[in-house]
């Protein structure tokens, strides 16, 4: 039931971001719209601790704004690599480690590093990751083991 009220929560917050009007006719249709979808999801059976993991709220913020900066610096990098040429660029792909133990810990680090320009998480298979990337440096950075430590940090 807690993860239906959350749901409701987010889901009413977005719809109130996104719309930007509060008459009395469209709050209502919002509310129903939000009552309507979350009765949807809890028949289909896909509200559960995975689907609404507000036990790692707090902390996402935090990773999304350590994300963003190495969404950036990578931008950067992909950029210099462009504006070189072809002499720059080192296309490797490699299976990375990973530790993680949850489902919803391996697929956020698989996004994550998708989300990253000039990596692309080509398969997630239990232990391991393949990893390409445009450069044997964006590799590296993956093996040292940061970006799998923050996200295993977010679900403690």
């Amino acid at each position: 039931m807690r993860y239906s009220l959350y749901l409701s929560l987010v889901l009413g917050l977005i719809w109130l971001g996104n719309s930007g009007h509060y008459s009395p006719l469209l709050l209502a249709f919002g509310a129903l719209s939000v009552f309507l979808v979350v009765w949807i999801a809890r028949r289909m059976r896909v509200v559960d601790g995975e689907s609404q993991p507000f036990h790692m709220s707090f902390r996402l913020l935090a990773y999304y704004g350590w994300l963003f900066r190495k969404i950036v610096e990578s931008n950067i990098k992909v950029a210099g690599c462009a504006w070189r040429g072809r002499s720059a660029i080192s296309p490797v792909s490699a299976r990375v480690p990973c530790a993680l133990q949850s489902d919803l810990s391996r697929v956020i680090y698989a996004n994550s590093i998708t989300l990253t320009p000039g990596t692309v998480t080509v398969s997630l298979d239990k232990g391991e990751l393949l990893v390409h990337a445009l450069t044997e440096s964006g590799i590296a950075e993956l093996q040292t083991g940061e970006m799998e430590g923050r996200v295993a940090r977010l679900d403690q």
